[in-house]
């Protein structure tokens, strides 16, 4: 399996992993941005890729900068559609209490590939039964 990614600007970085093993391929800026408190800032990564057949890009967060900084994605996670071909850009929120700086080059979120499956669409008068059934929040009995 090949993921296809076209460096769309000078300073643009191909997704990549950290260590052997890790699932998710950091995705870095390619334009500064200040985000104030309670702020987003559409980031750039400067790439397109194409995706292999039957998988999907999830954008993540990354767990340090949330930890640390309260920077998060606004949209966690991002649906990148396999036939999507444009530029990955990030929507990343500042939930802390301070001012976040991004820098050119920064590691800004993660880019996980996901296998999804698309079936037809059946509507039915009604569903088949399960022992849960319809029970929904607090239904095992813990809140």
């Amino acid at each position: 399996m090949t993921l296809q990614v076209q460096l769309l600007h000078p300073d643009a970085v191909a997704p990549a992993r950290t260590r052997p093993g890790d699932a998710g391929h950091d995705l870095r800026a390619v334009a500064a941005a200040e985000i104030a408190p309670g702020e987003r800032a559409l980031v750039p990564t400067g790439i397109a890729i194409a995706l292999p057949p039957g998988t999907a890009g999830l954008v993540t967060p990354r767990s340090g900068l949330a930890a640390n900084h309260g920077i998060t994605l606004l949209n966690a996670p991002g649906l990148i559609d396999p036939n999507y071909r444009g530029e990955i850009k990030v929507v990343v929120h500042n939930a802390g209490a301070e001012p976040f700086t991004i820098a050119k080059g920064d590691r800004i979120a993660q880019l996980l590939l996901v296998p999804f499956t698309a079936p037809q669409i059946e509507v039915v008068a009604e569903l088949t039964e399960t022992e849960r059934g319809a029970a929904g929040f607090g239904s095992s009995g813990v809140l």
